[in-house]
């Protein structure tokens, strides 16, 4: 089996939107969605390498030097599968977009190191 890393994003505009809820929507939401997280880890256990976790602010190392920026990475987890088609599925519906103010999950093969 192959090993996938899936990345949650989140802008910062459904973020602004989550924090306009009310309090008492958004621990309404944010009880439901870790429920169906939950849920949705018990479901692919099996599959599940590392649960990952959620990810803090970021700094760029470039050429140029060290400087705080924004993304949209917000988790991440590793999976296996079969295919890139059958670790993307496990995503469909997921409470990071369906409930959280999450945006997407994208996922990308975890490849071999090159050798030589």
């Amino acid at each position: 089996m192959k090993r996938y890393l899936a990345v949650f994003l989140g802008t910062a505009a459904s973020m602004e939107q989550w924090k306009a809820l009310s309090e008492d929507e958004r621990a309404r939401r944010e009880k439901a969605g870790m429920e169906a997280w939950g849920q949705w880890v018990k479901r692919y256990e099996a599959a599940i390498v590392d649960g990952g976790s959620p990810l803090g602010k970021t700094k760029r190392i470039a050429s140029k030097g060290i400087a705080d920026v924004r993304n949209e990475l917000a988790a991440w987890t590793v999976v296996e599968a079969e295919s890139h088609e059958a670790a993307a599925r496990m995503f469909e519906g997921h409470p990071h977009f369906t409930i959280f103010p999450g945006d997407a999950v994208e996922v990308m093969e975890c490849l071999p190191m090159p050798t030589g």
